[in-house]
């Protein structure tokens, strides 16, 4: 098997569950070491124990807490790849959203992105390489009722991407986002059974009939950062079975 990420050190906010664990063994499985800041108490059972991986506490919604971080992984080596994955979801009626929640949100999916990627461009620009991924999701593409405040930073997030992509392309970095569709994690199993969302109806409107795995959103992860990719800046990837093109009722 080749390892496209051979040498490679990645940074993972928020890799110590879902979708960002299941992206952080990828880079793994392709030779990459891994640094997962998280606010987590320590890493989770897969990740435990391997040699290739470390774990810093950290906070990104703290600038301090981020900078720090960010200290402390390129102590070990410089970072090659930063994902900021680090996020929350969010249903309620707009009209009843708590502004406690509103700021809650933008704090950890858009300002907590802005500060990953603004830390790790402040490492990448002098040494003239490095590889930005954003998470943002299908609600960073199209819009949904409800779902306000997780659709305005989803959106500010694929706005960023395009826009640094175009400012720090000239320093050799390259930036890019994942925007997922329905993922078949702990969060997705936990909205279905407090019946947040219907799985029937999703899977109806999704032309592939079915969720997406984490290990299909990885796979893509790990082409974007990769060499094999490197042309590639300012994408807005979707992982979602057809979903988000399918305006078809």
């Amino acid at each position: 098997m080749s390892v496209p990420l051979a040498g490679r050190r990645a940074l993972i906010t928020g890799g110590a569950s879902g979708l960002g664990l299941g992206i952080g063994l990828e880079f793994l499985r392709r030779g990459a070491e891994l640094v997962v800041v998280d606010l987590a108490e320590g890493l989770p059972p897969e990740l435990a124990g391997n040699p290739a991986v470390s774990f810093i506490r950290g906070d990104v919604t703290d600038p301090a807490s981020l900078a720090a971080a960010f200290e402390t992984a390129e102590a070990a080596g410089p970072v090659d790849i930063a994902m900021a994955n680090a996020g929350v979801s969010q249903s309620d009626p707009s009209v009843d959203l708590p502004f406690e929640t509103w700021r809650r949100v933008m704090a950890i999916n858009l300002d907590g992105a802005f500060l990953t990627a603004q830390e790790a461009a402040r490492r990448m620009i002098p040494r003239g390489r490095g590889c930005i991924l954003f998470m943002a999701s299908i609600y960073g593409v199209v819009a949904a009722p409800n779902r306000l405040a997780y659709v305005v930073s989803k959106s500010g997030v694929s706005a960023m991407t395009k826009s640094l992509a175009i400012e720090w392309a000239p320093h050799g970095i390259r930036v890019n986002a994942l925007a997922p569709g329905y993922v078949r994690t702990p969060l997705l199993d936990d909205l279905i059974a407090r019946k947040r969302v219907d799985p029937e109806k999703l899977l109806a409107h999704t032309p592939m009939g079915r969720f997406v795995s984490i290990e299909e959103v990885a796979k893509l992860a790990a082409f974007i950062v990769s060499d094999e990719a490197s042309a590639t800046t300012g994408l807005i990837a979707t992982a979602d079975g057809g979903w988000t093109v399918n305006g078809y009722l």
